[in-house]
C-alpha cells in the first residue's frame, strides 16, 4: 500500500507519541509498585517504656504487607519468631507497627521478614539491634531523689553546750534573792540581826524605871527643902 509523504510522517509522529505515553505509565506503574525498599525498623522506646521494634511502610500503592519479628539466638544460624502484624492500608508518607519482643537488652539482634502478596517475600535490610539505653514511661524524672541525710550545724546551739538560758538563770538566782531579810521582819531574821521581842520589853522597862527614879529625887528634893524652912 502506498502512503503519501503526509500520511507517513503522520504516522510515525502518532507512533512516537504512543511509544512515549506506554514507557510513562509503565515507569509510574512502577515507581508506585510495592518494594522491600518501602519499608524500614527501628528499636525505639514507645509512651509507656516498653521496649519495641517499630517497622514503617511507606508503600504508595497501598498494598497490604505482614511483617514477622524473629529474635537471632547466641547458637550460630539460630532464631526465634516472636511476633506477627499485618499492615493493612500502608501510604506513601507512611504507616508502622510496633512488634514488642519478648526481652529488652542492649546488643540484642532481630530479624524482619515482609511479605506483601506476591510482590515483596524478603527481609528488611540490615537486621536491627537493640543500643545501649534503657525504657522509661513518659514523664519519668532522669535522676532519682538524692538520699543522702542532712549533716548536722557545725556550730553548736546555746543549750547545747550547757550555758544557762535565761529562764534557767533568773531561777537558779531566786534561791540567793530568798536569803535576804525581808523588810517586813520576822522571827528568824530579827534573831540573826541582834533584835527581838524580848528586847523591846526590856529596853521599856528600863526606860520606865529611869523615870521612875527621876521622879522620886525630885520629890526626896522639895520635901528637903521644906524641912530647912
Amino acid at each position: 500500500m502506498f502512503l503519501s509523504p503526509h500520511t507517513a510522517r503522520a504516522a510515525r509522529v502518532i507512533g512516537t507519541f504512543g511509544a512515549a505515553a506506554a514507557l510513562s505509565v509503565g515507569v509510574a506503574a512502577t515507581a508506585s509498585a510495592c518494594t522491600i525498599g518501602d519499608f524500614s525498623a527501628a528499636a525505639v522506646c514507645d509512651a509507656g517504656g516498653n521496649g519495641v521494634i517499630r517497622v514503617t511502610d511507606r508503600d504508595a500503592s497501598g498494598t497490604p504487607a505482614t511483617v514477622s519479628l524473629y529474635v537471632q539466638l547466641s547458637m550460630p544460624g539460630g532464631e526465634r519468631l516472636i511476633t506477627t502484624r499485618t499492615i493493612e492500608h500502608p501510604t506513601a508518607q507512611g504507616v508502622s507497627v510496633d512488634l514488642t519482643p519478648l526481652d529488652w537488652y542492649a546488643g540484642e539482634t532481630f530479624r524482619i521478614h515482609v511479605k506483601a502478596t506476591d510482590k515483596v517475600d524478603d527481609d528488611i535490610q540490615p537486621m536491627t539491634v537493640v543500643g545501649d539505653e534503657s525504657c522509661a514511661p513518659s514523664g519519668t524524672p532522669s535522676s532519682s531523689p538524692s538520699t543522702t541525710p542532712a549533716q548536722p550545724s557545725a556550730t553548736p546551739s546555746a543549750t547545747a553546750t550547757g550555758a544557762p538560758s535565761p529562764a534557767q538563770s533568773s531561777s537558779t538566782a531566786a534561791p540567793a534573792a530568798s536569803g535576804a531579810p525581808s523588810p517586813a521582819g520576822g522571827s528568824g531574821n530579827l534573831a540573826e540581826t541582834g533584835a527581838s521581842s524580848g528586847t523591846t520589853v526590856i529596853a521599856g522597862t528600863a526606860a520606865a524605871l529611869v523615870v521612875a527614879g527621876g521622879g522620886i529625887v525630885l520629890a526626896l528634893r522639895r520635901r528637903a527643902a521644906h524641912g530647912s524652912r
